[in-house]
């Protein structure tokens, strides 16, 4: 995938009911809210220690147990490379084309996706798979080395709810933004998102980058019951991002695990501190009182995430594609009523509400759904696209066939 114009990944659209995707961040969270003002870092250090097979773990100990790597150190080869493909070019957009085709080319570097390649800027260069924060990792290095200015972007994903459990989930999703002159900016992907499946995006720093390294390594490490290196991760990764709520949940989790309720039921606290519409915090904290026959605790926290579910319009949303799914389109329409009443201007929820419509065989509906779509499309991929479906509405209104499948 070449760096795109803007925000433009120039990504093809997923029907209705496309599969859910996995992304670098094995948790659930929920979107931003409001956060409260920052935490002193220095209090990372006094965490409850975590208490295990008779030991006692230590926060301060996080440190000198995680190695530190450079996760954008280059080494000589590395240096040579970005030299090869982009010395001989004064044009920054040049450069960065060039380093793209190099990293991504099959006669070049070859880099490949693989989404559980963690690694640093110099393991994912020599070994030629990476995942989308890895290779993030590589591509700022190189970018940096050859005078571009680089920097982490994440991109926050629509939630996903379980059928069977109402868990939510959403993936972290992050790429590379290269800034040229004039204000334009480029994105560089490895696995680029369909634009409909993204909510929010930021720029996020070096070492909030490096925290959600050693998040994923702790979380690894929790899927595979080893507590210890979750504990040790997971804190190293507060101590670079204390203000990243996610954490705090996931630290709640390997509290609750090691059986430690009253550090868990702080840790998710701390989490809806920082974000009020911390989603899995609250049923984190309903599950924790429930363990502990805490069952006005548990209603309460069940009503609010209920509360924020419903208020969620990506809920509706996913409600309405489930129902898409099984080809019950007047279920879907529903659905998306509520998602667009909760989000008017939001240009994907009015394009799938409109291609509801059409499945409706209601073309006239269709067209205002997908007209205020392109009205509100920011992106060049998702204005093209939508045009081209409004034609096929409009055709099929000139001809009085009814829907047929696009």
């Amino acid at each position: 995938m070449m760096p795109s114009a803007g925000t433009d990944t120039g990504q093809a659209r997923q029907s209705l009911s496309a599969g859910w995707r996995g992304f670098i961040v094995l948790l659930a969270l929920a979107l931003c809210g409001c956060a409260s003002p920052s935490i002193n870092t220095r209090a990372i250090s006094g965490l409850a220690p975590l208490q295990l097979d008779g030991r006692s773990l230590a926060a301060a100990q996080a440190q000198d147990h995680v190695v530190r790597p450079d996760l954008l150190y280059l080494d000589e080869p590395m240096r040579e490379f970005v030299t090869r493909y982009t010395a001989d070019l004064a044009n920054k957009r040049a450069r960065l084309m060039s380093l793209h085709q190099a990293v991504r080319g099959a006669g070049t570097l070859n880099m490949q996706y693989e989404p559980f390649a963690e690694g640093t800027a110099q393991e994912v260069f020599h070994r030629g798979t990476a995942n989308c924060l890895s290779y993030a990792n590589l591509f700022i290095a190189l970018a940096r080395e050859a005078g571009l200015q680089a920097s982490y972007q994440w991109q926050e994903v629509r939630p996903q709810w379980s059928k069977v459990s109402d868990q939510v989930q959403i993936g972290l999703h992050v790429n590379v933004v290269v800034k040229l002159s004039g204000g334009k900016r480029f994105m560089v992907d490895i696995d680029p998102l369909p634009s409909r499946d993204i909510t929010d995006s930021q720029e996020l720093t070096d070492a909030e980058a490096e925290a959600l390294y050693y998040n994923n390594i702790a979380m690894q490490a929790l899927g595979n019951e080893d507590l210890e290196n979750a504990w040790y991760y997971v804190v190293r990764a507060l101590q670079l991002g204390p203000d990243m709520p996610f954490l705090w949940v996931n630290l709640g989790a390997i509290y609750r695990n090691s059986g430690q309720h009253r550090e868990a039921e702080q840790s998710y606290l701390q989490a809806l501190e920082l974000d009020f519409t911390q989603y899995s915090a609250m049923t984190n904290l309903a599950v924790l009182y429930k363990l502990e026959g805490r069952m006005d605790e548990q209603q309460y926290w069940l009503d609010k995430a209920a509360y924020h579910r419903e208020s969620n319009p990506y809920y509706h949303a996913w409600q309405g594609d489930e129902a898409a799914a099984r080809g019950d389109w007047e279920a879907a329409l529903q659905h998306y009523n509520r998602a667009v009443t909760l989000l008017p201007r939001d240009s994907q929820l009015l394009y799938a509400r409109g291609m509801i419509y059409y499945r409706l065989n209601d073309l006239a509906d269709a067209a205002v759904n997908i007209q205020k779509a392109i009205e509100l499309a920011t992106l060049h991929s998702d204005l093209a696209y939508y045009r081209l479906q409004l034609q096929e509405v409009k055709r099929a209104q000139l001809a009085g066939d009814g829907a047929s499948t696009l």
